[in-house]
């Protein structure tokens, strides 16, 4: 339990220094490998095949994912069996590997630096990166509303979500629940060609997050409230009481309300994909036009959130050691 915790601690604190560096081989895209080509697998007869066959190679493609990275325990049970130093240094390892909070930082703050620098196409290329939405047709406040709400809505499910596995189940359900979030964002839609097969990856997705992101959103209230004059913890519960469901997801709109109402100001509604208009409610009142500088206060509400979930996390392990 003791190594645990320091490799737990110990991840969170290379994610913070040294995020997602695009030279190492990152687990997170050899799952999506797997994924992708264990679908091509299930799908390779097209013809004649009936919604309810589709369903269920879809379930067949989450046991397969996630019975393969469950496999990922042979990893520290022989790093553990050779040496206790070594079993936690891959542990760390493996925890940083997990979790995102420096990534998304960065990737939403190279948002943030294009429009400093009025280069609106370079920011819409920036924000086109970490949304899946069409970004050629928005504005300024356009695009750093994307950001804001990439941000907001991954603290729960990129952040917070994986601590929080991780810290039950050790890198092994850390994995495991990054390779369900990964199913849903390749395969989780509601188009034509994923609306059968990809219903059992969206449907555990949602399963997997409806905790942590009840947590995050309860958290974040009280981050917005430690979080100086720039943010309205009576805000954040405010709208988040209010529009917490005002999303097709039954978790996403969770983070992403304590947010709007934490920043006065408003988010999400109508947004293109693919070209066609998608129709969503707004989340948050319009107290205030979104500015460049909320991208960097979401970042920074994130970042409050994760390091008291982080402190809890290591303080209730630690009282668990302890008892033992």
């Amino acid at each position: 339990m003791q190594y645990h915790i320091i490799a737990f601690a110990a991840g969170f604190l290379l994610d913070g220094l040294f995020g997602d560096p695009h030279w190492l081989p990152h687990p997170i895209r050899l799952i999506g490998t797997l994924i992708g080509r264990t679908e091509q697998f299930l799908r390779k007869e097209k013809d004649g095949v009936t919604p309810e066959q589709e369903r269920q190679q879809g379930r067949w493609m989450v046991l397969i994912v996630c019975a393969t990275v469950l496999c990922s325990v042979l990893v520290l049970v022989f790093a553990y069996k050779w040496n206790k130093i070594v079993g936690c240094v891959v542990e760390s390892i493996m925890t940083y590997q997990i979790l995102a909070a420096k990534s998304l930082k960065v990737e939403s703050m190279k948002v943030y630096q294009k429009l400093n620098k009025e280069d609106l196409n370079g920011a819409r290329k920036a924000v086109s990166m970490i949304v899946g939405r069409d970004t050629d047709c928005l504005d300024e406040t356009g695009v750093a509303k994307a950001s804001i709400e990439t941000v907001a809505e991954n603290t729960s499910d990129g952040v917070i979500a994986p601590m929080l596995y991780t810290a039950i189940g050790g890198p092994v359900l850390g994995f495991a629940y990054k390779a369900v979030n990964t199913m849903d964002s390749m395969i989780g839609y509601k188009n034509e060609k994923y609306l059968d097969f990809g219903r059992a990856a969206a449907k555990l997705d949602d399963i997997v997050n409806f905790i942590p992101a009840r947590i995050s959103a309860w958290v974040m209230i009280l981050a917005a409230g430690m979080s100086g004059k720039n943010y309205s913890m009576k805000g954040a519960y405010r709208i988040y009481k209010r529009d917490k469901s005002n999303h097709a997801s039954p978790n996403s709109a969770h983070t992403e309300a304590v947010c709007a109402g934490a920043l006065g100001i408003q988010l999400a509604g109508d947004a293109s994909y693919f070209g066609k208009t998608v129709k969503k409610p707004y989340i948050g009142d319009k107290t205030r036009t979104v500015e460049t500088e909320d991208i960097c206060r979401a970042n920074h509400l994130m970042y409050r959130t994760a390091w008291i979930i982080e402190i809890l996390c290591v303080l209730i392990l630690s009282g668990i050691y302890l008892r033992m």
